[in-house]
């Protein structure tokens, strides 16, 4: 066994892969950029080291400081977490180069099976059902709609190497097929270094259910239960559950032993995840990951595992020890919170600092978290604050006990995901599965409450989003149970929906006044721009788009009418507030 392993990795994660090696006697080393030097991370590993200043490919993607700095500590193995260098097959090798162990599976599997496109070759081999796709890679938007002329919209173009909604687009029509195309090559490049992309058939009433597989060096490998993740926001996963609700015992034992064929072939060794969708009661290989998964606690939770502690146990040559738990018992249910803006269901990434953060205690509630009161959410990183996980003895009292844990959880200075979880777990139609991967978009309504608003308040040369409350609620930060502090006024809905939910009406009101500036939503970088000066918009035409946290984020005309001066380029890295540009509107005929 292992004395010390270095984590590639940061926030969440890295906390958790630090935790599991105490409880197994193992010393655990962090890595840090410059900017995360006081984060939870660091502080709960036995020791850091510094990766220097800069963005992240100068530090957490920089493979030969990641392994001089395990050389340098007497780390034997480097575990990557998710994201990332967790998927780069470079970064393997350079690893087993250096003579230590990568906690994950061979250079060789990620190639293959972290390639979408040579994944779906190997599940055609080993006889996986698969949606329609492209014959490989695609080369230009002329591909997508002669894909779409072929299969029907909508469609899905996907990064190769990607993961977690990035380089992803839907295309509903011929009309979209470029834009999107262009950012999901660019949004690609940008997270993975790598922009090829390829396409798939959107299916339209899917859910999307995950295998868990496991595999050691003793021809051992098997599935683990199944998750559904289908509750989505921009490809993006908000709510997760094992098992996979209103499935067949054969369709489990299907999809499971799919997985497990598409892990032999490859010679898989360590934890992955297959993934597939599923619609009337059949099911379609999407893609595997082939690394632990954010949502990997649900999983722990009905088997009764500790799935990193397994990851280390397998690397260091041990047998699969959970050959007695592949059989799930009761339920549970995870709500990630992101520090995100949830109004009108834009889920604008908000960084910042959390002043207060209080995890619920309770019987069958776990929170896993990369931060603590008096922690920052950087905009440098992903906006994951912590997963708020429910177990019970049956679906219906994990849900109640995620309710009530999200009730209780407190976190000030951020807006979060929390009220969004809380109406999510709490429809009808989540709680009877009358769900699909688009239920979310389609049907749930996130708009923000009618007393909250935002004021652009300058200070020192640099521009702030302030949201300002009237005492409909507590003022003093966003709390979990809607906007406003944890504690809602007398007065207030005691239904989240409500407590959340804004009117049209309201909606409308506070759109006709807009003086047609376009601000900055959020501090991020101008990745594209869609206008120049003196062109005619219409209302809700996207004038820039804007990364922030790893998101690509549009921004839209609030009013019709000739827009003025763009004050920002495309590379610019900008604070929230920024003027952007502001549209004169057209006077009325």
């Amino acid at each position: 066994m292992f004395t010390k392993i270095l984590i590639a990795n940061r926030g969440e994660i890295s906390v958790r892969v630090a935790r599991s090696c105490r409880a197994l006697g193992i010393e655990s080393v962090a890595v840090y950029s410059a900017a995360d030097a006081g984060s939870l991370h660091v502080r709960v590993a036995d020791t850091g080291v510094d990766l220097g200043d800069g963005p992240a490919s100068e530090n957490y993607l920089n493979i030969s400081k990641i392994i001089a700095a395990a050389v340098e500590t007497g780390a034997q193995a480097i575990h990557p977490g998710y994201g990332f260098l967790s998927e780069n097959p470079e970064f393997a090798e350079a690893v087993a180069a250096a003579g230590l162990t990568f906690i994950g599976p061979s250079a060789h599997a990620i190639t293959t099976m972290g390639g979408k496109v040579a994944a779906r070759d190997v599940a055609i081999r080993v006889q996986v059902p698969l949606a329609p796709g492209s014959n490989g890679a695609i080369a230009s938007a002329a591909a997508v709609e002669a894909f779409g002329a072929e299969h029907g919209y909508p469609v899905l173009v996907k990064a190769s190497a990607g993961g977690g909604g990035r380089g992803m687009r839907r295309i509903n029509s011929e009309a979209e097929a470029k834009d999107a195309f262009d950012a999901a090559v660019r949004e690609a490049t940008a997270a993975f270094g790598n922009g090829e992309v390829y396409l798939e058939r959107y299916l339209t009433h899917a859910r999307h259910v995950e295998v868990q597989i496991f595999a050691d060096t003793h021809g051992n490998v098997v599935y683990v239960g199944d998750r559904d993740c289908s509750v989505q926001r921009r490809h993006q996963k908000l709510i997760e559950e094992s098992p996979a609700p209103g499935l067949s015992d054969e369709l489990r034992q299907a999809m499971g032993e799919s997985a497990v064929r598409l892990a032999r072939e490859v010679g898989y060794v360590g934890a992955g995840t297959v993934e597939f969708m599923v619609e009337d009661q059949k099911f379609y290989f999407l893609e595997m990951n082939t690394r632990i998964q954010v949502e990997h606690p649900v999983t722990e939770m009905v088997h009764g595992v500790d799935l990193i502690a397994e990851q280390i146990k397998v690397a260091a040559g041990e047998k699969l020890s959970i050959l007695d738990n592949l059989k799930p018992k009761g339920a549970a249910i995870e709500a990630r919170i992101n520090a995100e803006d949830v109004a009108e269901g834009l889920f604008l990434p908000a960084p910042g600092p959390v002043d207060v953060l209080t995890a619920p205690e309770g019987e069958g509630l776990r929170f896993d978290a990369g931060y603590e009161s008096g922690d920052t959410v950087l905009p440098l990183y992903d906006s994951l604050i912590g997963k708020l996980i429910a177990y019970g003895p049956d679906r219906e009292t994990a849900i109640k006990r995620l309710l009530d844990g999200l009730d209780r959880l407190q976190i000030e200075g951020v807006p979060t995901t929390a009220p969004a979880a809380k109406i999510i777990a709490s429809h009808p139609d989540f709680q009877e599965l009358r769900f699909s991967t688009l239920w979310l978009e389609e049907s749930v309504d996130f708009s923000e409450p009618e007393p909250v608003d935002r004021a652009n308040v300058e200070v020192g040369g640099r521009f702030y989003i302030v949201p300002t409350f009237s005492d409909y609620g507590t003022s003093g930060g966003y709390g979990t149970g809607g906007y406003g502090a944890p504690a809602a006024a007398a007065d207030a809905p005691a239904d989240p929906a409500a407590a959340v939910g804004r009117t049209r009406q309201a909606r409308a009101r506070r759109e006709a006044v807009s003086d047609g500036t376009v601000k900055a939503p959020m501090q991020g970088t101008i990745v594209k721009v869609n206008v120049e000066p003196g062109q005619r918009v219409a209302k809700g035409d996207v004038l820039f788009v804007l990364e922030a946290m790893k998101m690509e984020n549009p921004i839209a005309a609030p009013v019709a009418g000739t827009v003025g001066d763009i004050t920002a380029g495309v590379g610019e890295s900008l604070a929230a507030g920024t003027l952007l540009t502001k549209i004169t509107e057209e006077a009325a005929a």
